[in-house]
């Protein structure tokens, strides 16, 4: 066997899907009807993990740090707000992709931007980005809305049939839906040949650039998408909630991005997925137990992940389900020894 054959070979392989994955979308379908008056919390826990697997794409595929992903969020959101408050676009599902279109359009005339500079220079020009945006949000209020935000927004059933309820149970499924079609794709682009070569820039982008891969359309396609995502993310959080303020350029969400990837790790699409659920889930238990230090909790609890790693801590974790495991497995395997006839 070649060695391109066996890299195809091993590509192949490692883009099919195992039944861990089956299982992960199993349950997280199942906990829409396991848990019918945690519905808000649920559809905030998809919103963050889209917007976190957005994040993903350009920090674990491609190497660009971000701390002003918030940027694409907010204008998602206020595209999708001022869409449906002024009667523009009435459908949900079309205005959720203009939105991210929007964004879109934002990330491809700043992507020119980002990829000039290394890691520090990209910190400050995304941030940059992110308060600027803010500062012209807050500007043009009567756009906006200013502090108070959009007011009066109306959202139009889904598909003209579907409509929004208080309990948020269709908010749930539809975001569902969102980030499961979107996940989709997000996979099919990482693992082909392109997000081969996107692995590559990472690694070493004077080397990717040696052998052929062009390394500055590559990253201004990835960051291009990654702002659609982040932009229908907003537009989500904007259509299940009915507020769009100007909270949604905040720094800090931004910032609670990267502690979801710290938690759930990068390069790994349910890395976003499973740190939105920790973390959100952790934000709830020590904001319950402590209102006021529940920051100081789930800062020592990144601390510890990073001290640890995250690899040793999963071990720990899985080693009494393995050790009940293995304990089971043994008695069966007595009993099914025959005895001799001695």
């Amino acid at each position: 066997m070649s060695a391109s054959s066996d890299v195809g070979y091993h590509a192949q392989r490692h883009a099919r899907w195992h039944y861990g994955e089956v299982a992960f979308w199993l349950i997280v379908l199942a906990c829409g009807f396991a848990f019918p008056t945690r519905y808000l919390i649920m559809t905030d826990i998809l919103r963050l993990a889209l917007f976190a697997m957005s994040l993903d794409l350009i920090l674990g595929y491609a190497g660009i740090v971000s701390l002003g992903h918030a940027a694409f969020f907010g204008v998602g959101a206020y595209a999708a707000g001022l869409l449906a408050l002024h009667g523009i676009v009435n459908e949900p599902v079309l205005a959720l992709i203009l939105a991210g279109l929007a964004a879109m359009v934002l990330g491809f005339a700043t992507s020119f931007l980002v990829i000039r500079g290394v890691d520090l220079t990209r910190l400050m020009v995304t941030l940059g980005i992110a308060l600027l945006l803010e500062a012209l949000a807050e500007r043009f209020s009567n756009i906006t809305g200013g502090t108070d935000g959009l007011q009066g927004i109306e959202m139009q059933p889904i598909f003209g049939e579907i409509p929004f309820d208080m309990f948020g149970k269709a908010g749930f499924f539809y975001s569902l839906a969102v980030l499961f079609v979107l996940f989709l794709f997000a996979r099919r682009v990482v693992h082909s040949p392109f997000g081969l070569s996107l692995r590559a820039i990472k690694n070493n982008p004077l080397r990717a650039a040696a052998i052929g891969i062009p390394v500055n359309r590559r990253l201004i396609a990835i960051y291009t998408l990654a702002a659609f995502y982040a932009g229908i993310a907003g537009a989500l959080f904007t259509q299940t909630t009915a507020i769009a303020s100007l909270d949604v350029f905040a720094f800090e969400r931004s910032a609670d991005l990267m502690l979801v990837l710290v938690i759930g790790g990068t390069g790994y699409l349910y890395g976003g997925l499973v740190g939105a659920v920790v973390f959100r889930m952790l934000q709830e238990l020590f904001s319950t137990i402590t209102p006021q230090y529940w920051q100081f909790w789930i800062g020592l609890v990144l601390v510890v992940i990073v001290l640890v790693g995250r690899q040793r801590l999963h071990r720990w974790v899985l080693y009494v389900p393995n050790l009940i495991i293995k304990q089971v497995a043994g008695r069966k395997a007595v009993v099914a020894v025959p005895e001799s006839d001695a």
